[in-house]
């Protein structure tokens, strides 16, 4: 087995992008279903767990697109199977896209790159000045609000959670309502709770959508109140997603729900950004693109950069061609 990558990384979390892989189906979301079973998900073990990658790492396959109107498909991954959708993962790509001259963009100014993702097509508006890449806004699918202000019965006694869809479904509550802050010192017991609340609501009947394909609780943002910025409310989260798996980055898609939310709370408005601040300090800047009939239409704007192209081989007497986790 020999892969060549790119890696990049987005405010801080990791993206490997891998062309070749080959998938099955007429879209993304079909190709993301035959991949959680066939030869695509030994790709994924072999370059994201250890010892060639690790718990946190993520990444993506890039496809074809589900028809002309993209400019290429990505199923995204993570260490314990297949994303549906990723903002972190769309800004490393908008901005890989670019570098290596998929789409054509100009020095000052904009390109736009349409991406198929199994959530539907997204946009990476990548933002050009004097021929560098300066920011990548992430227009995501329509996100809603699912369910509002569940009671739960966590091991740090009962706490109301909002269940929101930013591409993926989101449980978002106060890390203060656990007595917890977003900081580093707390990554141990925002890891615990957040696999807690997860798995807790996995099957709640909000969070079971008419595709059963996007249904399912896939991440807990946990969220401590900044206060406001002039321009709109400033707020620090960590997303721990899939089974354990912490964001170094705000999350896109996860800020995307936010920006849902807040949108249905009324705490931000038409013209207002929400300044989004990661546990490691990186920020995203958001927004309400749109109004839809029951939700928003969310953009999110960040920064990518590339860390390096690597060449992975497998030695044909390793025992451990399947990778490992150790979480």
């Amino acid at each position: 087995m020999h892969w060549s990558t790119e890696d990049w990384h987005t405010a801080g979390e990791p993206f490997r992008i891998v062309n070749g892989v080959a998938t099955a189906g007429r879209t993304v979301a079909e190709r993301r279903v035959h991949a959680m079973t066939g030869e695509p998900d030994a790709v994924r073990r072999f370059l994201c767990l250890e010892p060639r990658g690790h718990d946190d790492m993520y990444g993506g396959f890039i496809t074809p697109p589900d028809d002309d109107g993209a400019d290429f498909g990505a199923l995204f991954w993570h260490k314990d199977g297949f994303s549906t959708a990723c903002g972190h993962g769309t800004m490393a790509l908008g901005a890989w896209a670019v570098a290596t001259g998929r789409v054509d963009a100009p020095d000052d100014g904009e390109a736009v790159i349409v991406i198929d993702v199994p959530s539907g097509r997204v946009q990476a508006r990548v933002q050009r000045e004097h021929g560098r890449t300066t920011g990548v806004v992430f227009r995501n699918v329509a996100s809603r609000v699912l369910a509002r202000s569940i009671p739960l019965a966590t091991s740090r006694g009962e706490v109301l959670v909002d269940l929101v869809f930013g591409g993926a479904v989101y449980a978002t509550l106060a890390a203060s309502s656990l007595g917890l802050a977003v900081t580093p010192a707390h990554t141990t017991e925002l890891i615990r709770l957040g696999r807690e609340i997860k798995w807790a609501l996995n099957e709640h009947p909000a969070a079971q959508l008419d595709d059963d394909r996007l249904a399912g609780v896939y991440g807990t943002i946990l969220v401590d109140e900044l206060g406001r910025t002039d321009d709109g409310p400033w707020q620090r989260n960590v997303t721990v997603f899939a089974d354990g798996e912490v964001d170094r980055s705000p999350c896109g898609s996860g800020t995307a729900s936010r920006i849902a939310l807040l949108a249905h709370t009324g705490e931000l408005g038409d013209g207002e950004t929400l300044t989004h601040d990661s546990i490691i300090g990186t920020r995203f800047l958001a927004r309400i693109a749109e109004r839809t009939a029951d939700g928003v239409i969310p953009e999110v704007t960040g920064q990518a950069y590339r860390v390096g192209r690597c060449e992975f081989e497998l030695d044909p007497a390793d025992p451990l061609a399947e990778g490992f986790s150790l979480r």
